[in-house]
């Protein structure tokens, strides 16, 4: 156990100065795009942050992940570099783990005033050092609010830009709602929808009370009275209440009623496109189906979408690969974009999944320079890649079995293949039909 446990420590001591050298690789790397930006004498904002998104994709290509994450990660990097030197050594000489890292860089960057900061860190450090990361964490929140020379009015108006709404896939067709909004607004909601769903809650408990009386003494029972059997739990309850809201609700503020949205946004319906294999459309399997080509779900819901969808696309693929051959339908334009949607799924730069249905269309061999408006010259790419591709030197072309081939302004070439596809595999039955 003891030479077990010095093995480990080794290991993590080593991985800590890894993991500073990466944090000060990333930082180098930054570095320069900050130097690409600083000669731009242009001040459009677009323009200016193109240098760091395509060395973002560079980093993103090299080490297998969404773009998005290394713009992040180079961002962080830069910063704890310049603003939390300190903290980068101490992870370097195995003092503190990256977990630390993580904490002292959220709960340390409010503090604006660069000698506050510096004392700051200097005190969290060795407090770190000793204490696990949730310790650090409480610890170091509650010294930068009592040193923080920037008040917490401004500091929370600052915050309250970054409300906004996601959604993180989970596992067997579920998905993770995630609000970002005012911590007061936040529990103010949470309170309603419970309160909400204790009331939904008694009023079954009453009509349980009140059929185990009707059946102890027959007279009493009431053939009129509807009968309510809700065996959701109080939190299930809540989940069905908030989406209710959300689904069928209408906002008190509606800027579109009369001429310019009839209705007025109570009147926007979802819009989904769902892919089912065929033998779970009859009930032959229970494979499930998917939600924009990417998030599973449950093989009724699937059934119940289809049943009142106002048309359906049949899409043939190859025997072996899976990649879409054509589609029923054949209209210049609109039957391009299906076969491309059907296709592509989402965007397909690197580690993207934004959905399809909100992309752009790109000509990979740009149309002025006379690249056809045909499906091997055409892939569904998000703004945030589509700009890149447009505004920087990466550049994208297609090849024959609809993989994009992406270089990038060192000349490295990386590629992205079309995703998988489902498909429908003859069996000696009949058809039913």
């Amino acid at each position: 156990m003891r030479a077990g446990l010095a093995g480990l420590q080794d290991a993590d001591a080593a991985v800590a100065k890894a993991q500073a050298e990466r944090i000060r690789s990333l930082a180098a790397l930054a570095e320069v795009a900050t130097g690409q930006v600083a000669r731009i004498g242009s001040r459009d904002s677009r323009e200016r942050e193109m240098p760091m998104r395509s060395l973002a994709a560079e980093v993103a290509f090299a080490t297998h992940v969404h773009d998005i994450t290394a713009q992040r990660e180079l961002g962080d990097a830069h910063t704890l570099v310049s603003k939390f030197a300190a903290t980068v050594t101490a992870l370097a000489d195995a003092r503190i783990s990256k977990r630390h890292v993580d904490v002292i860089l959220e709960t340390g960057l409010p503090i604006v005033d660069d000698q506050v900061r510096a004392a700051w860190e200097e005190t969290v450090l060795d407090y770190a050092a000793r204490q696990a990361p949730g310790r650090t964490k409480a610890y170091a929140r509650q010294l930068a609010e009592a040193v923080n020379p920037e008040g917490m009015t401004i500091r929370h108006a600052r915050a309250a830009e970054t409300r906004g709404v996601s959604v993180l896939d989970l596992d067997d067709g579920m998905a993770l709602l995630q609000l970002r909004l005012p911590a007061a607004v936040a529990y103010g909601i949470r309170d309603r929808i419970r309160r909400q769903a204790r009331a939904i809650r008694d009023a079954a408990n009453i009509e349980r009370t009140r059929r185990a009386e009707a059946a102890a003494d027959p007279a009493t029972e009431d053939e009129d009275q509807p009968v309510v059997d809700d065996t959701r739990t109080l939190v299930q309850i809540g989940a069905d209440v908030a989406a209710d809201m959300l689904l069928t609700g209408t906002p008190a503020i509606d800027p579109t009623t009369g001429e310019q949205l009839p209705g007025g946004l109570g009147a926007i319906h979802a819009h989904v496109q769902v892919v089912v294999p065929v033998l779970t459309l009859l009930g032959k399997t229970d494979a499930g189906a998917s939600l924009h080509g990417q998030v599973p779900i449950d093989p009724d819901t699937a059934r119940h979408l289809a049943g009142t969808a106002p048309g359906w696309d049949r899409i043939l693929c190859h025997p072996i690969t899976g990649t879409v051959l054509e589609v029923d339908r054949y209209t210049p334009g609109t039957d391009q974009r299906r076969y491309l949607q059907a296709r592509d799924q989402h965007c397909r730069g690197f580690g993207c999944r934004q959905p399809a249905h909100r992309c752009q269309i790109d000509h990979n061999h740009e149309h002025h320079d006379g690249g056809p408006t045909a499906l091997t010259n055409l892939a569904h790419f998000c703004t945030r890649h589509h700009t890149l591709k447009t505004e920087t030197e990466w550049t994208v072309r297609q090849l024959p079995n609809g993989t994009v081939e992406f270089t990038s302004p060192l000349g490295k070439t990386y590629t992205d293949e079309p995703p998988p596809r489902v498909m429908f595999i003859p069996d000696g039955d009949p058809p039913p039909f």
